[in-house]
């Protein structure tokens, strides 16, 4: 089932989540050692990790992932190596992954050509797989989910529709359903 959901018509329970959330991720950049509310990995800003991994996700093989196994996903929007999503209401969903400035990304030998980054306008460096930034979904919450695969909303003024970042030739299929209490 797809969810559409617009910054402008956003319920006030959907927008109290959505200030929670973002809240609670920018609390958690105070807690470590370089953690970013964007997702960025400690080991994957000094090189001790990849920043990104592959992994079978919902029984699809070749899903792009982060350090911790979480799902990657793309914008049919984001093309040209342009960021879309950069509203504090967009990234309490979608929490773009990013390497320390001055960092290229890593990950497996058959995603190192098609990893980059990107200038954020708040000045961070995002991770790009073919040209598109990536993103974990604030929904999945923890590895080896995908809930964000095929999901549509609107935030100032763009209509994204995500898909889960994978190198196989064809679409992955999303994950079952469950129930989310969030309305997402």
């Amino acid at each position: 089932m797809t969810t559409t959901i617009s910054s402008a018509t956003v319920r006030w329970p959907l927008r109290s989540l959505l200030a929670a959330a973002g809240i609670g991720i920018l609390s958690l950049a105070g807690c470590g050692s370089g953690n970013s509310p964007s997702g960025q990995d400690d080991a994957a800003g000094s090189g001790a990790a990849t920043t990104v991994q592959m992994r079978t996700v919902a029984g699809n093989a070749d899903v792009l992932t982060d350090s911790n196994g979480r799902t990657l996903y793309t914008s049919d929007q984001e093309t040209g190596g342009k960021a879309l999503c950069t509203s504090s209401a967009c990234n309490a969903i979608w929490l773009p992954l990013t390497v320390a400035a001055g960092r290229s990304p890593t990950g497996p030998a058959q995603t190192a050509a098609d990893l980059s980054t990107l200038m954020r306008p708040d000045g961070t460096t995002q991770v790009t797989f073919k040209g598109k930034p990536v993103y974990t979904f604030s929904f999945d919450h923890g590895a080896g989910q995908n809930g964000g695969d095929g999901q549509k909303d609107t935030f100032d003024g763009t209509n994204f529709t995500w898909h889960t970042a994978g190198t196989g030739t064809g679409p992955v299929a999303p994950a079952p359903s469950t129930p989310n209490p969030g309305g997402y």
